[in-house]
């Protein structure tokens, strides 16, 4: 999802007359004859950050949209890449767990 700034291509410190002329232009570029559901985004991005008072608003009360594959690569990133050789892999395979042992683990966990 797009933010105001970046539907008018202007900078989030952008003044008033500026913000003012990049949607002139964009409207100008995307008349409402055109297309009129992307000049309704148009419009509404304009409304949303036309003047200070609206910037304010729009800051305060607009929650930010999160980016749920960054956060998932992020969580799920591991610290090392695990490096498992032949040797390593055939002891892994070679242990057994018999079945009095497994319940002991689960029946009394360490504290």
């Amino acid at each position: 999802m797009q933010t105001p700034y970046q539907i008018l291509d202007v900078a989030f410190d952008a003044r008033d007359d500026e913000i003012k002329q990049a949607y002139l232009q964009q409207v100008k570029n995307n008349p409402p004859d055109r297309d009129q559901h992307k000049f309704q985004i148009i419009h509404d991005a304009y409304t949303a950050i036309k003047d200070h008072k609206s910037r304010v608003s729009y800051d305060l009360f607009t929650l930010p949209v999160a980016d749920f594959n960054a956060v998932l690569d992020k969580a799920l990133q591991t610290e090392q890449a695990a490096t498992v050789n032949s040797e390593s892999l055939n002891k892994l395979l070679s242990i057994s767990i018999d079945d009095a042992s497994l319940l002991n683990a689960f029946a009394s966990p360490e504290k």
